[in-house]
């Protein structure tokens, strides 16, 4: 039976509605804090029922940053990741009825761990050597590192709706300031999730109770897509990219658990 057939408790229904807020502020303000989101369905749904239930409100989230910051977006990076992040997300939809959740957690936890880890030293090299990097300018990165990250960013989307930190790590490497970042990342996110869209309703993840149910839930988004709006005037640049690098180097260690 499906779990959304069973009556949600308050509690569980206020858990989803700071999730669907956390949501908004990660797509508007704080980049990084996603995770967080995805650890509160977890408590209330199933990891698959979770994805279908979560999908619509990010699929929200997107439409309303990138009306904010369309204009900050940068197709050259977005032209270079589409492909193989469609590839990435049919992979996703092939395996999630193949694989446990938890196997592939532990992939996805490492890989990103390892992308943590090679841009923290890229940084700490970058404070020791009193290098001055400035917003914009792209580090040097192996000619195959878009189609890997695409891929990799379509096939986490599609398992766990967790592709966030992954086009954190990506977004941070190609140093774009803040506004950019969130104006390009709104536009990758919108057209993946949409894409993602037939593959959750043939899964049955998508259906009529789990969009009655987003509806209830589409107004923390917007809360929380107003306060996101109000935090990232207010931060510098560097508190951007530390918090948004803290959150993600979190969700990597949470994977591998």
């Amino acid at each position: 039976m499906n779990p959304l057939m069973y009556e949600v408790e308050l509690w569980q229904w206020g858990a989803m509605f700071l999730g669907a807020m956390i949501i908004g502020l990660s797509k508007t303000g704080i980049a990084g804090v996603g995770i967080l989101f995805v650890a509160l369905f977890a408590v209330v749904l199933p990891s698959k029922q979770s994805v279908g239930v979560v999908l619509p409100l990010l699929i929200c989230g997107d439409i309303v940053a990138l009306f904010l910051y369309r204009k900050h977006a940068q197709w050259i990076h977005l032209l270079r990741l589409f492909p193989s992040a469609a590839i990435g997300v049919v992979a996703g939809y092939l395996t999630m009825d193949r694989a446990g959740d938890a196997t592939i957690g532990r992939i996805i936890g490492l890989i990103l761990l390892g992308l943590c880890c090679a841009q923290l030293w890229k940084r700490y090299r970058e404070a020791r050597g009193r290098e001055l990097v400035d917003p914009g300018r792209s580090e040097r990165l192996p000619i195959g590192y878009p189609v890997f990250m695409g891929a990799l960013a379509g096939f986490t989307t599609m398992v766990s709706n967790a592709a966030g930190p992954i086009m954190i790590v990506y977004l941070l490497s190609m140093r774009l300031p803040k506004h950019e970042f969130l104006g390009t990342g709104a536009v990758f996110f919108l057209f993946i999730n949409l894409f993602k869209v037939p593959f959750g309703v043939d899964l049955g993840i998508i259906n009529a109770e789990s969009l009655s149910l987003n509806l209830q839930l589409i107004p923390g988004v917007l809360i929380g897509a107003a306060i996101g709006r109000i935090v990232i005037g207010r931060i510098s640049q560097r508190a951007f990219e530390s918090i948004a690098m803290f959150f993600t180097t979190v969700a990597a260690i949470r994977l591998l658990w």
